[in-house]
């Protein structure tokens, strides 16, 4: 289980996300690197430093409201080279709680 902590004016928000569906009523951000590095066994390759917002709407539609950001850096593959070694970057906002509350 993934917790967010956020700190506002002295005060500890604990909000547990595990799902697409919770990451996007909360209007976090998520973008994927890919992680394809310099060395690969006893080779040097190109490094790729390809990087892209990931939709939310779209893989809400996808994959469902219900699927866990655990497994979702293991589904994606990068468009540029083909790697599958991505890396998730989640860009939480400053104030979720207020966002909940005025659209529910």
């Amino acid at each position: 289980m993934k917790i967010a902590r956020f700190r506002q004016k002295g005060l500890k928000y604990i909000i547990p996300v595990e799902t697409l569906g919770e990451a996007n009523s909360d209007g976090w951000r998520i973008t994927a690197r890919c992680a394809w590095g310099r060395r690969d066994a006893m080779k040097t390759i190109r490094e790729c430093n390809n990087r892209f917002e990931l939709d939310l709407d779209t893989l809400i539609w996808t994959r469902g409201a219900a699927f866990p950001l655990s497994m979702l850096s293991e589904r994606l593959k990068c468009p540029r080279c083909g790697s599958r070694r991505v890396v998730l970057l989640i860009g939480v906002p400053l104030n979720p709680i207020a966002k909940r509350i005025a659209e529910g």
